[in-house]
């Protein structure tokens, strides 16, 4: 039997909640983040969308893409408190909740709390009682698999949903761009174009060992995936592979000292994740961002779990110091945490822990 596979997506999460906050942002280009010289847009309503305003954009080059654009600094305690209501509203359903952010989340309701036969008419009754019980609208993917039901919830945002069949799936991911395939970011896609991989129909037309060839062991995942097919399973227990936190500074740093004074904070978020989950990793990563953007990562695995903040900032400050002298100004340092045993398998840290956005 086919399962039944939801995937529900908030629809511009951030800036939705501020603008149901403050009847003066709506209908207006709001961008949730900071408007500093070294700030990032954290979420983009759809008005601001329009103009070409994007997460994770340096907050400059959105003012200069939509100069009527309103920055809203971000309140994360109330999203997580919004998530949470969400998540009641699934469970309503179903056990069977994987949550990948605060905003979205895989539903399996092939058996579900209300007997329900249709996925359709469960994901249609998840989305009133959102709006009703938080003004706030959904998108959602109906499918019979996670694959299908990701691509499918965005292809009527906002406020709408898609339903992807057993029977259309083939026809459905052939005629797609293999840019447009949830997990194949840009430069892969590039890749594939190399190689005369443009479509679907062109994925599916490789083998299993060409794929892995040239791919590695994502290959394979590939070469099921251009046949409609994701036998992964909603996992509500799923386990986290990394946690980190970074941060963009007002001014470029070169000193050590102002260095490990600017990463502490993110060790911080990355140990307290570790506390309140009891998660524990053996490889520490550095990530350094240089005033020209060039981008590097420094990474050390350890025998055992890195088992207190002070092990964190000791590993942190050897990567950092073989790093210097810096070259130029560092303009942005963050760590990550990976390697995890025995955390609680929630889903992705908020941007807010991810990303203490610039002043």
């Amino acid at each position: 039997m086919a399962r039944k596979i939801i995937h529900l997506d908030m629809d511009a999460f951030y800036a939705s909640v501020e603008q149901r906050d403050d009847p003066a942002l709506r209908g207006r280009p709001v961008a949730v983040g900071s408007a500093g010289p070294r700030g990032v847009v954290a979420a983009a309503s759809y008005e601001a969308r329009e103009f070409g305003v994007r997460s994770a954009m340096a907050s400059a080059t959105a003012r200069r893409r939509c100069p009527e654009l309103v920055f809203v600094p971000p309140r994360f305690a109330v999203y997580k408190e919004v998530s949470g209501q969400i998540r009641a509203i699934f469970r309503q359903y179903t056990p069977l909740v994987e949550p990948l952010s605060l905003d979205e989340a895989y539903l399996d309701v092939t058996e579900n709390l209300k007997q329900i036969d249709s996925a359709t008419r469960i994901a249609r009754e998840i989305r009133a009682q959102i709006l009703e019980q938080t003004q706030l609208t959904a998108s959602a993917g109906v499918s019979y698999n996670k694959f299908l039901a990701k691509l499918a919830s965005d292809l009527r945002k906002p406020n709408g949903q898609f339903v992807i069949r057993p029977e259309e799936g083939l026809a459905f991911v052939e005629k797609l761009t293999v840019g447009q395939f949830h997990g194949i970011g840009p430069a892969t896609a590039r890749r594939m174009n190399a190689l005369g991989i443009f479509t679907g129909l062109d994925l599916r037309e490789q083998s299993e060992a060409f794929l892995l060839q040239h791919f590695g062991k994502v290959g394979r995942h590939y070469f099921a995936i251009a046949r409609a097919d994701d036998q992964r399973p909603v996992r509500p227990d799923r386990v986290r592979k990394s946690i980190g936190s970074e941060t963009t500074f007002p001014e470029n740093l070169t000193a050590l000292p102002d260095l490990l004074a600017a990463l502490a904070p993110c060790l911080d978020d990355v140990w307290q994740y570790c506390e309140r989950t009891g998660a524990r990793g053996r490889t520490l990563t550095l990530k350094v961002k240089y005033a020209d953007f060039q981008q590097i990562t420094r990474s050390r695995s350890v025998g055992a779990p890195l088992a207190g903040l002070a092990a964190l900032a000791q590993l942190s400050r050897e990567l950092l110091e073989a790093l210097l002298p810096v070259p130029q100004g560092v303009r942005l340092l963050g760590v990550s945490l990976s390697a995890l045993s025995t955390g609680e398998g929630v889903g992705n840290m908020g941007i807010g822990q991810q990303l203490r956005l610039g002043l």
